[in-house]
């Protein structure tokens, strides 16, 4: 993948995370995954099945995890996958790492909003996984929370 592909399929994935139901305490987040040949295999939002599902968790459970096309896709996600968390068993980062993804792109880490010290970004880099970050679309996947920035 490019650099405009990971920046093609970010705007796809923000676009996405506009359709999350809004939440108080709660980011809205799209998730895209991509295999290695550009298709998309799933995609997710925040809220979109339940009200605790997160994007990455949506979107990873619209595939099996035996999928040979997970092993060389992308997970694009407008914010950095979370760390920790208290209504499922496992984090989406640990779901990522469960799965045979090893390429995640993010537009923006967590900021220490909701969750003091969020390091899926880290966790996921000593785990293998390439994390890319494209900080010049951080913006406007904030925008879709600015009834959290407040």
């Amino acid at each position: 993948m490019t650099h405009a592909d990971d920046v093609t399929w970010m705007e796809r994935a923000i676009e996405l995370s506009r359709k999350c139901p809004p939440a108080e305490g709660a980011f809205s987040v799209g998730a895209i995954i991509v295999s290695a040949d550009g298709e998309e295999l799933a995609r997710g939002y925040s809220r979109e099945t339940d009200a605790h599902v997160h994007a990455e968790e949506s979107a990873l459970a619209k595939l099996p995890t035996d999928d040979p096309r997970l092993a060389g896709a992308t997970l694009y996600s407008t914010l950095e996958p979370c760390s920790e968390r208290k209504s499922r068993p496992l984090t989406c980062t640990q779901l990522i790492l469960r799965s045979p993804i090893r390429r995640v792109v993010i537009a923006w880490r967590e900021p220490s909003l909701l969750v003091n010290d969020c390091v899926g970004v880290e966790s996921l880099r000593e785990a293998g996984a390439e994390v890319t970050e494209l900080p010049d679309l951080a913006n406007a996947a904030k925008t879709v929370n600015a009834h959290l920035m407040t």
